[in-house]
């Protein structure tokens, strides 16, 4: 399933932007969904760890509102023992299902580019 495509414009705090100085201005910056599209619940993008809590802290948002929420991780992992990443309770699909379609397109452009850099593991190129 593609990632979905909603996008946060996340301003720094006013107590953040006070700190700022002529050399070192705040900039805004922007948070991406990092759940499956289509789905049900808020927008969710992760913005650091939270390890002393085993989870991290996420922006979440709607066409209405916006916040910040410490959330556990997910438990489940793949079939090669990968944890999933995101939070616990998600919507959607765990993020090793979640396909980002730019990331898609600039690895398979990178692979027709330079093939001698991308073989198959498993197959008869393999060093």
């Amino acid at each position: 399933m593609n990632q979905c495509t909603g996008l946060l414009f996340l301003p720094p705090p006013a107590y953040v932007t006070r700190l700022a100085t002529p050399d070192r201005p705040m900039e805004a910056g922007h948070v991406l969904c990092e759940l499956g599209e289509g789905h049900d619940d808020d927008h969710a993008g992760v913005l650091w760890d939270d390890d002393a809590n085993d989870g991290a802290v996420w922006a979440r948002w709607d066409g209405y509102r916006r916040c910040l929420v410490g959330l556990p991780w997910c438990t489940a992992t793949d079939v090669e023992g990968d944890a999933c990443g995101l939070f616990a309770g998600h919507p959607s699909g765990h993020s090793w299902e979640v396909v980002d379609p730019t990331q898609e397109a600039i690895l398979a452009h990178l692979v027709q580019e330079h093939p001698h850099l991308h073989r198959d593991q498993n197959g008869p190129d393999s060093p």
